[in-house]
């Protein structure tokens, strides 16, 4: 259920409605757009059929909300959100954001070399994975918490932000201190209790699709994040799997104009690990760009051949400056900047 004040309502009106809210068991969230300040409600909704809200002062309207995903909508919030990620930086606006790194940290000569090229490039955030989901438990895990320091030292020697992944919700409080957006890859995508954790901090969180996620369940995901008060949420793209096998997974373009139609959110797609090949990446991230999206998150990697995960889709640091010019020529061509 949504609930739209009138454009004179006063705070005191505003905080009225809160309180008959939550005297009625429900959770309020607010949004404060540029002309309505709008109240998602959250719980039973029974209870507003029989203390209907609309004879309380300074309430316009309200509304049910039909689709299964209520503060990720843009019924609630029909303007897009930008996530401010610090030093200028941030996700939705007009400016894209570009992400780049490693899959994994290696060691720290590596970390060290890679950032430093794809910071010269025009790259604002450094991505590397410390904690490794592998689909064998054989292959290479990460470096754990040595990690998580070792990127910490990278960012803050070439002014970037820092996005790795978390796993497990035992780890929160040192990815945390760490990173400055967590990620939750696709394979945790449902993992609930995890999402509810980074839902109640204020970090920003890149939540990527899952495999075979269709795109209202990647829109309830990060519907969990938003009902414990995060709203500071960036959707990815990543890729779904489809019966083709020609390319590792099928990078779902469509998905970007699509999510931007219903959600707020702003999103941003990884063309290295759609594609998994490197050759590919260029093309699906002009791609992208062309299509809507917010940014790009891509692997680079300055000897691809030794790396020890996702070397084949990992671009060396001369393509990865390639691939930022002609971005800019996209990003041009539809408004946008680098």
């Amino acid at each position: 259920m949504i609930i739209v004040l009138k454009p004179d309502a006063t705070k005191q009106q505003l905080d009225h409605v809160l309180d008959r809210i939550k005297a009625l068991g429900l959770k309020p969230m607010v949004s404060k757009g540029t002309e309505r300040t709008i109240i998602g409600v959250i719980g039973p909704e029974d209870a507003l059929r029989v203390q209907p809200l609309e004879v309380i002062p300074g309430v316009e309207k309200v509304m049910p909300v039909l689709k299964p995903y209520k503060l990720v909508s843009r019924d609630f919030k029909p303007e897009s959100t930008v996530v401010n990620l610090g030093d200028g930086i941030s996700v939705g606006g007009k400016a894209l954001v570009m992400m780049a790194g490693p899959c994994s940290v290696e060691n720290r000569q590596m970390l060290f070399e890679t950032a430093r090229a794809v910071k010269r490039a025009g790259a604002q955030v450094l991505r590397g994975g410390a904690f490794k989901p592998r689909t064998s438990p054989y292959s290479f895990q990460g470096l754990r918490d040595e990690g998580l320091k070792l990127l910490r030292e990278a960012a803050k020697e070439t002014g970037m932000r820092v996005v790795t992944e978390l796993l497990d919700t035992r780890d929160l409080k040192m990815v945390q201190q760490h990173a400055d957006i967590i990620q939750i890859g696709a394979r945790n995508m449902q993992n609930f209790e995890l999402l509810k954790e980074v839902g109640q901090l204020h970090k920003p969180v890149l939540l990527k699709r899952g495999l075979s996620a269709t795109i209202t369940e990647f829109l309830l995901a990060a519907e969990y994040i938003l009902s414990q008060g995060n709203f500071n949420v960036i959707l990815c793209e990543r890729g779904i799997r489809t019966f083709e096998t020609q390319t590792r997974f099928t990078l779902d373009l469509a998905a970007i104009p699509v999510i931007k139609k219903f959600s707020h959110l702003p999103i941003i797609v990884d063309p290295s690990h759609s594609t998994g090949e490197w050759e590919y990446v260029e093309p699906m991230a002009k791609a992208a760009i062309a299509a809507g999206a917010d940014g790009l998150i891509i692997e680079v990697h300055p000897n691809p051949e030794v790396a020890l995960c996702d070397g084949p889709q990992s671009l060396l640091p001369k393509k990865f400056v390639k691939l930022i010019t002609e971005i800019r020529k996209v990003a041009k061509a539809v408004g946008r900047t680098v």
